[in-house]
């Protein structure tokens, strides 16, 4: 019963934030949606496992990948805050922000939600769980990609030539 009310409770804010976006099939708010949601279900999943097992191998890479996951978070979050000159919402910026964490990777919240996304899997490998990780980790590179053409039409040659110089999610990967 407690996880139906973590999902339905969960689900509410997720479906809050994400109002305008639900509505809007193509934009990176709609794809994101999806990838929370996804991650919300393995979270409440998963969390019996969260703290079995302390010593195992899979308990290792599940840490490493969520303390990626906070670092990425909070430094772009800070960064987005300090240099993207935003008036309304952190999102909604003015500024193409390069410096910091953005120096290397375009999307580090949407990368701190990919680590998070396998930091939850690697709590309790399963099937099921690598299914919904690999969904999740699809609705992500959807998010970027959407996002990645909203900043096109924003910044235009800027974020062309920042693309060439910067990684979607993990630097010096691809």
């Amino acid at each position: 019963m407690i996880d139906f009310t973590v999902v339905l409770f969960g689900s509410f804010l997720i479906v809050y934030y994400s109002r305008q976006s639900i509505l809007k099939p193509c934009s990176h708010g709609f794809f994101r949606f999806f990838a929370w949601e996804i991650t919300l279900i393995q979270f409440v999943f998963n969390r019996i496992g969260w703290f079995s097992n302390a010593f195992f191998w899979y308990q290792a890479i599940s840490w490493f990948l969520l303390t990626i996951s906070i670092f990425l978070v909070i430094e772009g979050t800070c960064f987005l805050r300090k240099y993207g000159k935003s008036v309304t919402s952190f999102e909604a910026t003015r500024q193409l922000v390069t410096k910091g964490i953005y120096q290397y990777i375009r999307h580090p919240m949407y990368a701190s939600l990919l680590f998070l996304a396998w930091g939850i899997f690697f709590k309790s490998p399963s099937w099921l769980d690598f299914v919904l990780t690999m969904t999740s980790s699809i609705f992500l590179y959807a998010t970027a990609h959407a996002d990645e053409k909203k900043c096109i039409a924003k910044f235009g040659d800027e974020y062309e030539i920042y693309m060439r110089t910067s990684k979607r999610f993990i630097p010096y990967l691809f």
